[in-house]
């Protein structure tokens, strides 16, 4: 009695062999045939996100710890001077949150991009150039404020209360300078129309608590210094 071999079924394939390349994993086989890589991308995981709440958990508390200090400080201090705060540190905080805005701007106009027909006056990149812009205004008003307690005859060891605020002014810069790092970075992802939303929204997340960690030490210094 003759059989019968039947073909295996073929497997449809999502993409082309020849898209991948060795050593990354194999995650550009998954471009589709018509090339909407970003159709892909948008599927990304989410531990950044996760991480990023567990950082700005450790920010807070770094924060929080040096609130304790100052308060306490203050009053078991003799030798503590009130100082005026320089008028630059509200231009700063308006300009850190108008850095915000620009950012959700950027972001909407991002989620459109990604999802449609790329369109040379639609691309959201110039609204992230702003967001970097305002951030560099930022760290450099941040600057002039202490360019002016120094004309002031204000060091960082000339009293308690400078002292507190050369501390908690410079190390919030640092980490406004570590977003703009993070803000490159999202900005060559997308000019290479490889940026994951989830790294999107983490960085967001991180440059919002700076503005509203900003506005918290702002009121911090005003009070007690």
């Amino acid at each position: 009695m003759a059989t019968t071999v039947h073909e295996p079924p073929k497997v449809e394939q999502i993409g082309s062999p020849e898209r991948g390349r060795p050593g990354n994993g194999g995650f550009r086989n998954l471009v589709p045939d018509n090339g909407n890589l970003r159709a892909v991308q948008d599927y990304a995981p989410a531990p950044s996100i996760t991480g990023v709440w567990v950082l700005l958990s450790a920010i807070a508390m770094s924060f929080a710890a040096f609130t304790s200090a100052l308060i306490v400080r203050q009053g078991s201090s003799l030798d503590w001077h009130h100082l005026t705060l320089p008028r630059v540190l509200y231009w700063n905080t308006l300009v850190l949150l108008a850095s915000s805005v620009t950012l959700e701007i950027a972001r909407r106009r991002i989620a459109v991009f990604m999802s449609g027909p790329r369109t040379a006056g639609l691309h959201p990149a110039r609204w992230l150039y702003v967001t970097l812009l305002l951030g560099v205004v930022f760290v450099s008003g941040q600057y002039a404020a202490w360019l002016q307690l120094r004309s002031e005859g204000l060091y960082l060891a000339t009293n308690p209360a400078s002292s507190f605020f050369y501390l908690l002014t410079a190390i919030h810069a640092l980490h406004v300078l570590g977003g703009l790092g993070g803000l490159t970075y999202v900005m060559r992802k997308l000019h290479r129309v490889v940026l994951r939303r989830s790294t999107l929204v983490t960085f967001s997340r991180y440059w919002h608590f700076m503005g509203i960690l900003w506005v918290y030490l702002l009121l911090l210094l005003w009070m007690k210094l």
